[in-house]
């Protein structure tokens, strides 16, 4: 059963959240926030697989009250559902932690499946939102005076020289699939892999690990200096 905390400062969201989600008999909601303060203390209260957390609420929104349960180290995963469609939101809202991002505008079996994932400890962002992500996080990166990547980061140096090249490759926006048939790999392989470069770099889920890619050069662009 997969418990669920719904943050979101419009009752009858909340309500329609809610009649949905217990329409379904994998889960079940365990309570309701109008804001990100009170989601916060209801997380710490009931421990929720999934919080789906919006972001424009009264008092503290949903960046921040992500940001803060991320950091307690809990196993509540966020999945952030907005009215908003604006890659500044799913930037700033997976930067604090979250491992997904949808509109409030997705069908009914978009939402399950992305609940579904994200307890399951996958991430949820469309293909084309990722690769605009992508480029919008390109622009936040400082910029240097040539393109010569940053010194070795040290949470890069458990991985395997293997493990390495597929980090490289996710971080560029690469599937499974397109890794698989690429590196010549069977695709059960390249999910071990990525399940390993999580374990051992600490990384929530594959979009983090896309920033983790960034984060510590493996993906180098020219796009950095405005080139």
């Amino acid at each position: 059963m997969t418990t669920v905390l719904i943050a979101d400062d419009q009752p009858m969201q909340r309500f329609g959240f809610r009649m949905l989600l217990e329409s379904q008999d994998d889960m079940t909601v365990v309570g309701e926030a109008a804001n990100g303060t009170e989601a916060i203390r209801l997380v710490d209260r009931h421990h929720p697989d999934v919080v789906l957390m919006d972001i424009r609420m009264p008092g503290l929104d949903g960046i921040e009250a992500t940001r803060r349960v991320v950091a307690t180290g809990a196993r509540t995963r966020v999945l952030i559902v907005t009215t908003f469609d604006l890659d500044e939101y799913a930037y700033e809202g997976l930067r604090a932690g979250a491992s997904g991002f949808l509109v409030k505008d997705a069908q009914p079996e978009e939402l399950l499946a992305g609940i579904r994932a994200v307890a399951g400890g996958d991430a949820v962002v469309a293909p084309s939102l990722t690769r605009r992500l992508l480029d919008a996080y390109i622009h936040h990166l400082p910029r240097t005076a040539g393109t010569t990547p940053p010194p070795e980061d040290p949470r890069l140096s458990p991985l395997t020289d293997r493990e390495r090249e597929i980090l490289t490759v996710v971080g560029q926006g690469w599937t499974n699939t397109e890794i698989a048939e690429r590196l010549h790999l069977a695709e059960s392989t390249v999910k071990t892999h990525v399940g390993r470069i999580l374990a051992k770099t600490g990384a929530r889920d594959r979009v983090h690990a896309v920033i983790l890619a960034y984060d510590t050069g493996l993906v180098f662009t020219k796009n950095r200096t405005g080139s």
